[in-house]
């Protein structure tokens, strides 16, 4: 009888039942891939861990169930707020001219920053609700959720994290795409080689960013985000590890 193969986590990940790419950002702040990879036992692991909100980072037109996800009922949500807050918006020429296909690079950071800085300041407002525990996702939970995490690890004074944050999530998805029962349109496992390419390319891009960017706190400012909101984003950034 075969077997298909087991999706290995990382000793930085989380053990919801289902999710792949998972882990802890810092404080009261999670990241993964798409959630449509939980099982209902998956979303009772993040109830239990405390979660009260899913942020979604996805466009409404990649947000499906695909044939190979768990069947999952509504009452295993319950207690969960679920939100969608895309990072992007649809007819920006620059974006588009870039992001081909989409976001997928260290390098487009400072592009997301520039053009969507209200859309990102959003994030941080709906993160500034959080009661207990967030988890931020896209699809692969790398590029989108990076952004996301890189302002968070900034923010509670973590920066030096980073780059393992950002070399965690490249393995965790290219782990994904060597065991996904589905062929992936526009990428595929990479062997160690390629991969330590890959994450030496993005650690230089992120570190040119990171020198872009001066400071989280002085760019969400910029972009609208009250000081009420952004003190209790940086408070829950910084809450101790149960």
């Amino acid at each position: 009888m075969s077997h298909a193969p087991e999706y290995r986590k990382q000793s930085m990940d989380v053990h919801w039942d289902g999710a792949i790419n998972a882990r802890r950002i810092c404080g009261a702040f999670y990241r993964m891939g798409r959630h449509e990879w939980l099982t209902e036992r998956g979303w009772r692991q993040l109830r239990a861990d405390g979660i009260d909100r899913v942020i979604d980072l996805r466009n409404p037109g990649e947000i499906r169930r695909r044939e190979h996800d768990p069947v999952v009922q509504e009452p295993s949500l319950r207690g969960i707020e679920l939100f969608n807050l895309p990072l992007e918006a649809p007819g920006n020429e620059r974006f588009e001219a870039i992001a081909v296909p989409y976001m997928n690079h260290t390098g487009m950071y400072r592009l997301v920053c520039e053009e969507f800085g209200g859309h990102l300041a959003a994030v941080f407002e709906n993160l500034a609700a959080t009661r207990s525990g967030a988890v931020i996702h896209c699809s692969a939970g790398r590029d989108r959720s990076g952004l996301v995490a890189t302002l968070l690890l900034d923010l509670a004074g973590r920066r030096e994290e980073v780059l393992a944050h950002d070399e965690a999530a490249v393995r965790g998805i290219n782990e994904w795409h060597r065991v996904s029962p589905r062929k992936h349109p526009y990428e595929s496992h990479q062997p160690a080689g390629e991969l330590d390419s890959i994450i030496r390319g993005r650690a230089e891009e992120l570190e040119k960013f990171l020198d872009w960017l001066g400071t989280a706190e002085g760019y969400l400012l910029g972009q609208g985000l009250g000081e009420n909101r952004l003190a209790a984003v940086r408070e829950l950034a910084r809450r101790e590890d149960p």
